[in-house]
């Protein structure tokens, strides 16, 4: 019997994605799943859900089991086969706070605040601490599990337990797969083309590969698509805000670098040092920048969250159909030995030749009974690997300052962010990430 367990439980509806998949696939349907989380209404929650599709797609024949507290944490992992990680450290209420408001205080302004910048800097130096106790207890009570990590920022804390625990390690987000579809929407053409009949070309970095190859049913599609978005991109630039696309930002990295990169226009938006700008704020209308969206967003989720609880936790016909997330299916391939690929999130071992050993990277990935192995895919375009490394030289010093404990390390990390050194001078930075230590307080562990 295989045995996963799943951090961050009361997640309910990521948890319905992934766990739900398992349910719907046979070699994994007589699972034993452990839910782990803090929250112990959360956990209760996502608990209903997952027994209810455990009887209505599967004969009951999962066993469901609940372990809140850190307490507990051991006993969740015991035995266990792969650990699927979907934790949050805080709450939206504490990054609107303290992640976002401090810097908005400095003049640095944030959309999403989880993968680089300031936001997702400190977002991977409480996650981190967290994972690496879950690394030290897999090494007590299940050392052979696979950790599947979906928690952001995906660079920083899975490079974290790769080069620093001993812990079989894979970082998974669903960007790549949503690419091409998120391109052909934007331009209103999805509607022409069968997704089945592309192929292409991605690799990069997490929120950041880039999708060098686009051929549709043997044609090379790429120019067309490219003069058909400029265009479209001239038009909205100009056009009222009702009228825009929220994928501007995305559009005009093509246009500027080449090649369009996997992840959303606010993502993207700080994770360069061109597009949110005191100094120009008319960037932020031009391209429909939208400022402070996940709080923003999260007010929303946690508004609607009734409704959702009954649609979702006492729906006693809830059922599920297969998402197109990686973890069930590295799951399968590795008990199968079924061979499956996958856009993973590895050490750099060589596949992408320009940059560092060191970095993660997300690359074509093998995975059968062996594990999630990373294939070679060759250099980036030069501007491309340019823009990776920028975003890189951050994610490295974050993991340096994880382990080392060493405040000058969290000093260098936002000295070399792309968008919070183009906007702040050195010094004002050592002082917002002073005032960000001291607020966050004993969230954090103590730096030197």
């Amino acid at each position: 019997m295989t045995k996963i367990t799943f951090f961050g439980a009361g997640s309910t509806i990521f948890c319905k994605n992934i766990l739900g998949d398992v349910l719907c696939t046979p070699a994994l349907q007589d699972s034993e799943i452990a839910l782990y989380d803090i929250n112990p209404q959360r956990l209760k929650e996502s608990e209903a859900m997952l027994t209810t599709l455990n009887r209505n797609i599967n004969g009951n024949k999962a066993i469901i089991k609940a372990y809140c507290g850190v307490e507990n944490r051991k006993e969740a992992l015991r035995g266990a086969d792969f650990a699927v990680n979907a934790i949050r450290v805080w709450d939206y209420t504490i990054s609107e706070a303290i992640d976002f408001a401090i810097p908005t205080k400095y003049g640095l302004r944030q959309t999403i605040a989880d993968t680089l910048g300031i936001g997702g800097l400190f977002r991977a130096l409480g996650s981190g601490e967290h994972m690496l106790h879950f690394a030290e207890d897999m090494a007590e009570v299940c050392p052979n599990a696979w950790f599947l990590n979906y928690t952001n920022p995906m660079c920083a804390l899975t490079g974290l337990l790769l080069r620093h625990t001993p812990i079989k390690t894979v970082g998974l987000c669903h960007s790549v797969q949503a690419c091409v579809g998120s391109l052909l929407n934007t331009l209103g053409i999805a509607k022409d083309y069968d997704m089945t009949k592309f192929k292409t070309r991605i690799a990069g970095i997490n929120h950041q590969a880039w999708l060098l190859e686009l051929i549709y049913d043997g044609k090379d599609i790429y120019p067309e698509i490219k003069k058909l978005a400029f265009e479209k991109l001239d038009a909205w630039r100009k056009a009222p805000k009702a009228e825009k696309s929220a994928n501007m930002v995305r559009l005009e990295v093509m246009r500027k670098f080449g090649y369009y990169v996997t992840e959303s226009s606010e993502h993207s938006a700080e994770y360069m040092p061109y597009w949110i700008k005191r100094n120009y704020p008319e960037l932020i209308d031009e391209y429909n920048i939208p400022l402070d969206a996940s709080p923003d967003r999260c007010r929303a989720i946690v508004a609607n969250w009734n409704k959702q609880y009954k649609d979702i936790c006492e729906n006693p016909v809830l059922t599920h159909k297969k998402s197109n997330e990686f973890g069930c299916g590295i799951m399968e391939a590795i008990v199968t030995d079924k061979p499956y690929t996958i856009a993973g999130n590895v050490l750099n071992h060589g596949f992408i030749d320009n940059l560092p050993a060191e970095a993660v990277v997300e690359v074509p990935c093998l995975v059968n009974r062996n594990g999630v192995q990373g294939t070679y895919f060759g250099p980036l375009p030069t501007q491309c690997a340019a823009i990776n490394q920028t975003n890189i030289n951050t994610q490295l010093l974050t993991i340096e300052a994880i382990v080392t404990r060493s405040k000058e390390k969290i000093y260098q990390a936002a000295l070399l962010d792309p968008h919070t050194s183009a906007e702040l001078s050195p010094d004002d930075i050592i002082r917002l990430v002073d005032e960000m230590i001291a607020a966050h307080g004993d969230r954090l562990p103590y730096y030197n």
